[in-house]
């Protein structure tokens, strides 16, 4: 059965590699939560081997600002997981708006592994509009996926933007082949004001 990385690990091997994530703490009460949210909006998440996509099983909550909404909303998710023990619950800062693509990889039978580049978040499934290559590419490759795809004006509207997406995609490709992982989910990554953020990792081995 596949294994999940620790979100810890996760952000470690990210950060190996340069590629930008959400900032991020595992917490264990409440008022742990709080404290990292030192007053800004946080999203709660519980994280668990059980539940590989949160969303769909009500495990992220959104835009928490206030003590009380953390605290109500730390309670509520720890009753949600307590279906999907063992779990932990994560913090995240909230992302600015912006545009939500997916990058990751998985592990063919026959091609071994293929990297993935598309429009993501909830569009994922809705539109289809993704590309894929066997690992590694190079960077003739990274420009063909993003010129693939029907939402490339989109997500990359000039060459800056169509540069640092062909850079995010390599950092990808690289890792994905060099490490033990069979999949690799990086839905969604938010671009916004020039840059991006990897907001929802999901590593199998």
């Amino acid at each position: 059965m596949p294994r999940l990385f620790d979100y810890d690990r996760a952000q470690h091997l990210l950060a190996k590699y340069r590629i930008k994530s959400i900032e991020s703490k595992y917490v264990s009460s409440y008022g742990d939560a709080i404290k990292f949210a030192a007053g800004k909006p946080i999203v709660l998440k519980a994280i668990s081997g059980k539940a590989l996509h949160k969303a769909k099983s009500g495990l992220v909550l959104l835009g928490l600002s206030s003590d009380k909404e953390i605290t109500e909303g730390f309670r509520d998710l720890s009753k949600r997981a307590s279906k999907f023990k063992p779990y932990k619950i994560l913090a995240q800062r909230m992302v600015k708006e912006g545009i939500e693509i997916i990058m990751g990889g998985n592990t063919d039978p026959q091609f071994g592994k293929m990297v993935l580049l598309g429009l993501g978040g909830i569009y994922v499934e809705t539109f289809k509009d993704f590309a894929l290559r066997t690992c590694p590419i190079t960077r003739s490759d990274a420009r063909s996926m993003l010129e693939q795809l029907k939402s490339r004006k989109i997500i990359a509207p000039d060459e800056k933007s169509a540069k640092m997406l062909e850079d995010l995609l390599l950092k990808v490709s690289k890792m994905f082949a060099a490490s033990k992982m069979q999949e690799l989910d990086l839905n969604p990554i938010i671009l916004h004001n020039g840059t991006y953020d990897a907001v929802d990792l999901r590593m199998l081995e």
